[in-house]
């Protein structure tokens, strides 16, 4: 590959295809880990990355075995995970970097027909993502051949030993051509995947990703769960947050939508990521700092330099990838011994990276309530009286008297002016006829009760797990007061609980692979017998 089809990125050097990928996908330059472990992969060397969860390393593996497939009629590198919910994570992000290459990554796990999953891997796939044990089902059986195999990657080496898995890795390692290229990615070194390495990796090189964690102590810290994070962010500008604000997001497109999203609904709101040019850059500052602009949208690279006095709100719109990331941003607002504010939105899936940078750096950070529409209906009353107080007092609205008159013959003046605040306030959506929203399907035929999801835990009696256990687990780790959890049934080897399905994902987002009573869990949901 020559150097005219290569394109920087940061500092590294790759193909021009995949720079194109990752900026489509709005990476603006690399992060430590991948900085430190593309050039190896890419070298043809074998690496141990000690890194946590969250810190990129997907890219890190991804971008340089996307680069170095050359044949896209056999399956060239597999990816071992510890869970379905990671294969498919891992499987998306990869794919999309090979988008502009035509490489395709298909994940296969249990749970899934594996009917499917033969005919989608005759189909054409050049990376397969799995757990141990479904890989090895498919070698079984020749729908996965390992002779044109040049890469296996290992994520969460340590997670995968502590879920019963390191013989079906060794069969998987052992079977493999002797001249690939291995990656091992894990967040600790325990003996047993010490031992893999000295047995199947060929003089590895290390890289280990230290975190030094330092937070900032004047800066109240709350976060918001939901699912239309766009609805909530408007609330609580309509009601709760004023002064200057600093809203991040993960990526430009992120930027760029929101800029879109909070204009289209009346905010005065600028965007700020790498795109920008230097002129386009400062002009949007200028329009901040002179309070022209209500909000500032940035990422995290875009702000870095920059130095604005008195910020009274960071929110993180996207959850930071890393508590690094989380300490730079908030650190923006609380500064020459004002008090600052941080809000973060997350999903329900989100929760266990919240929990993460909790853990991270020492500090709780604490749940709080979207506004209510009636809050926000409340607020919005208050300033439509106020304006039309000013109004009438200025006096000089005779010219739509006539029209007032005109309707007037077939309506009272109370439902005119009633229908006139709406037009104002919702402008061409007021003439909308409501539409019913249609009831989320998750989670359907969990045979639970009406409102609540049943869910699949594989411990009970026999690891001495008690009502008390689950309900302490749920409450503490999912932050759900325990009066809400339903039924709970604890069998021999796994255990049934209802939570409320409102918080169904999140349960399953933050005790998926966590501990009860100190043993490692998985949480699904149930299904119900036919």
């Amino acid at each position: 590959m020559t150097n005219n089809t290569k394109e920087m990125f940061g500092e590294l050097l790759l193909d021009k295809k995949i720079v194109a990928a990752l900026t489509a996908m709005g990476f603006e330059e690399p992060s430590p880990i991948q900085r430190e472990t593309i050039p190896i992969v890419l070298e043809g060397n074998d690496l141990i990355g000690q890194a946590q969860t969250g810190t990129g390393k997907t890219a890190a593996f991804g971008i340089p075995i996307v680069q170095n497939i050359t044949d896209h009629k056999h399956i060239q590198a597999l990816i071992m995970t510890p869970t379905r919910e990671l294969a498919i994570q891992v499987a998306e992000e990869v794919g999309k970097i090979g988008q502009t290459r035509r490489i395709k990554a298909l994940p296969v796990y249990g749970g899934q027909p594996i009917d499917r999953q033969i005919k989608a891997l005759r189909s054409g796939v050049q990376i397969v993502i799995g757990t141990p044990g479904r890989l090895l089902d498919h070698i079984r059986r020749a729908t996965i051949k390992l002779d044109t195999i040049r890469f296996l990657v290992m994520d969460e080496a340590d997670e995968m030993l502590d879920m019963g898995f390191v013989e079906d890795m060794e069969e998987i390692m052992k079977n493999l051509p002797a001249d690939r290229q291995t990656l091992l990615f894990s967040a600790t070194m325990p003996r047993p995947i010490l031992s893999l390495t000295k047995k199947y990796m060929k003089a590895p090189k290390l890289v280990a990703i230290h975190k030094e964690i330092v937070t900032a102590p004047l800066v109240d810290q709350y976060y918001y769960e939901t699912k239309d994070k766009v609805e909530g962010l408007c609330r609580l500008l309509d009601v709760d947050v004023s002064g200057k604000i600093i809203i991040f997001c993960r990526t430009k497109k992120g930027v760029d939508e929101l800029v879109i999203a909070l204009g289209t609904r009346g905010y005065l709101a600028e965007g700020l990521h790498g795109d920008l040019s230097q002129n386009q850059r400062d002009r949007v500052m200028k329009k901040f700092r002179a309070g022209r602009a209500d909000v500032l949208i940035a990422t995290d690279v875009a702000a870095r330099g920059l130095d604005i006095e008195n910020i009274s709100h960071v929110i993180n719109f996207d959850i930071p990838q890393d508590p690094e990331s989380y300490v730079h941003r908030i650190g923006r607002t609380g500064r020459a011994g004002n008090k600052g504010v941080a809000l973060t939105f997350i999903t329900p899936r989100e929760f266990r990276q919240l929990k993460l940078i909790e853990k991270a750096i020492n500090i709780k950070i604490v749940r709080r309530q979207l506004p209510t529409e009636a809050n926000v209906l409340e607020r919005q009353r208050e300033m439509i009286v106020s304006k039309l107080q000013s109004v009438l007092e200025q006096n000089n609205y005779s010219d739509y008297l006539s029209i007032v008159n005109t309707l007037s013959k077939d309506y009272g003046n109370e439902e005119i002016a009633a229908a006139a605040l709406k037009l104002m306030q919702e402008g061409n959506k007021a003439m909308e006829s409501p539409a019913a929203e249609a009831a989320p399907a998750d989670f359907a035929n969990t045979g639970a009760r009406e409102g609540m999801v049943r869910m699949f835990i594989n411990i009970g009696r026999t690891q001495k797990i008690t009502v008390k256990d689950i309900i302490q687990s749920l409450a503490i780790e999912a932050d759900i007061p325990g009066k809400d959890i339903g039924s709970i049934n604890i069998y021999d080897k796994f255990t049934f609980v209802e939570v409320p399905e409102a918080v169904a994902e999140k349960v399953l987002a933050v005790m998926h692979r966590n501990t009860i009573k100190g043993y490692k869990v998985s949480v699904e949901p149930a299904r119900a017998r036919d």
